[in-house]
């Protein structure tokens, strides 16, 4: 599997942006997908999943309100609709692909995507 994000950018504090991640491969929609971000200084940290069917989802204590998982299979396509942006958001968000949602929750997925980064302005 291979992950392609986007739609980072500069935003406002209190502003939102949607993350994408595009998947390649026939099999995208047995996969559980993932998000994970790394501020300026610090280790990559988990930050929301999604089960294969869309119907479970997980967030980090952090981002739970805020931020929003969801996917399109039909599309291969996971998304991360982030709000009410801090200035402690400001990372790089990586998606990630595991066969199981455990397995991201623990920060320990089978692929990778690049990152996409989030900057926001106080």
């Amino acid at each position: 599997v291979q992950l392609q994000a986007s739609g980072g950018g500069l935003v406002q504090a209190g502003g939102s942006l949607r993350l994408s991640c595009a998947a390649s491969g026939r099999t995208f929609s047995t996969y559980a997908m993932g998000w994970f971000r790394q501020a300026p200084g610090k280790e990559r940290e988990f930050v929301a999943a999604v089960s294969w069917t869309g119907s479970s989802t997980y967030y980090a204590d952090s981002v739970k309100g805020r931020f929003t998982i969801s996917r399109d299979n039909a599309k291969n396509t996971v998304y991360l609709q982030v709000n009410s942006l801090k200035p402690e958001d400001v990372a790089v968000y990586y998606c990630a692909a595991a066969t199981s949602l455990g397995s991201l929750v623990t920060g320990s997925p089978d692929y990778w995507g690049q990152g996409t980064l989030v900057t926001v302005s106080s």
